[in-house]
């Protein structure tokens, strides 16, 4: 039986812990923060020195239409 409340309250301890750590996120929007100072700019940075074909440069002609 004492073992039983010793592992309940280990899991107390740690369901504790994690929702004040969830708490703190949230609290100080610490998700937003990440994605608009860390992750945007790397996002950015990656999909701005892609290579991609011209669409300027290709040639656009009536006669492919559907019919």
């Amino acid at each position: 039986m004492k073992t039983l409340f010793r592992f309940l309250f280990k899991i107390l301890k740690i369901a504790a812990l994690v929702y004040g750590i969830l708490f703190a996120v949230f609290y100080y929007d610490l998700d937003g923060k990440f994605m608009y100072y860390i992750w945007e700019p790397l996002m950015i940075k990656r999909f701005d020195n892609m290579k991609r074909p011209d669409a300027t440069a290709m040639p656009y002609s009536m006669k492919e239409s559907v019919e």
